[in-house]
């Protein structure tokens, strides 16, 4: 394996860490948005308490990819950065604005109408967040972005096709999915089967998104398509995602909601995996291969070294964060 293919691997490894953390918050801002009901504020009160104690350190793992790609891929951040420059700022605006909110909600008036106001952007902005990394995600993937001569060549309606606007709202229910799942765990009572109808909704709709999104990739990213059917590992892959599938719902219609959260995060992780896969070598198709892309190998190398070392700091002190506040003494923190 070459320095750019590890390089490339870390990069999805955030990403999928990314979607499981972070992708569970946003979708958590998505049922604040969808709660509804006689235990609407029970609903956005979980919601609250599951996101508040770590959701500022799930970012992290969005903060090494953007590191590790102008670090040792920077034609390719280059090209990313300005042609899907919109969709990238509507993302990060929409982390901002709801970051913002969730702590202003906290600390502002308990007055009805102030902290409607709050909830309404923490939500929309949660919505939209998922919604335009799935729209950078499909861009990169449909070949529509070009590079020539190291400088992106783009039509700025891009991300607005129809592939890339399935593939934004794929992801959006993918992270209602999860957090739903999630949440059946921290809840109880009537308010486990609320987010337990939830989650199983989220799933049905994750499963024809997907299917949507499949059938566009034919036409509108080929070789993303061919990824996906045609490598030796797409039938292995397909079939582990779909056993973990059926066990997240099972878990969900048996009510063994800690079987259905474990499922439900490899069913997230094989299908971001599966992203990776099938469009590698490439991080902009069809252009930007990692080799192609790759900064000097000495840079890459020492970064490799500079990751290693980072990760024996990292994990430890996330483990130690979630212990505190999502483990047995969570309630004793709080």
């Amino acid at each position: 394996m070459s320095p750019a293919d590890a390089l490339g691997a870390a990069i999805l490894a955030a990403v999928i860490f990314y979607a499981l953390l972070g992708g569970a918050d946003f979708g958590g801002g998505i049922w604040d948005l969808l709660a509804s009901g006689p235990r609407a504020r029970e609903q956005r009160a979980l919601v609250e308490r599951a996101i508040a104690p770590i959701w500022e350190a799930n970012h992290v793992w969005l903060i090494l990819v953007v590191v590790v790609l102008f670090t040792a891929f920077p034609p390719a951040f280059s090209a990313i950065s300005t042609g899907a420059f919109t969709p990238l700022l509507l993302f990060l605006v929409g982390i901002v604005l709801r970051g913002g909110a969730f702590t202003f909600r906290a600390y502002d008036s308990p007055d009805d109408p102030v902290q409607r106001r709050w909830g309404l952007l923490f939500s929309a902005s949660s919505a939209l967040a998922p919604v335009m990394l799935g729209a950078v995600v499909g861009t990169l993937a449909s070949g529509h972005l070009r590079v020539e001569d190291g400088i992106a060549t783009f039509s700025p309606s891009a991300w607005l096709g129809p592939f890339e606007i399935a593939v934004g709202l794929f992801t959006a229910a993918l992270f209602a999915f999860l957090a739903a799942t999630y949440l059946t765990v921290e809840a109880d009572g009537d308010l486990r089967e609320d987010f337990r109808r939830r989650a199983i909704a989220a799933g049905a709709a994750v499963f024809a998104l997907a299917l949507g999104s499949a059938l566009l990739s034919w036409r509108e990213a080929p070789v993303v398509f061919h990824g996906l059917t045609r490598r030796a590992w797409s039938l292995p892959l397909h079939l582990a995602t779909g056993v973990a599938a059926v066990a997240a719902f099972g878990g969900l219609f048996l009510r063994r909601f800690r079987m259905a959260r474990l499922a439900a995060a490899a069913q997230v992780a094989l299908i971001v995996l599966g992203w990776g896969a099938s469009q590698y070598p490439y991080l902009v198709v069809p252009d930007l291969t990692l080799a192609g892309a790759s900064a000097p190998r000495r840079t890459q190398v020492m970064l490799l070294w500079a990751l290693g070392a980072g990760a024996l700091v990292l994990f430890p002190c996330l483990h130690l964060l979630m212990r505190i506040f999502k483990g047995p003494a969570a309630g004793r923190v709080r």
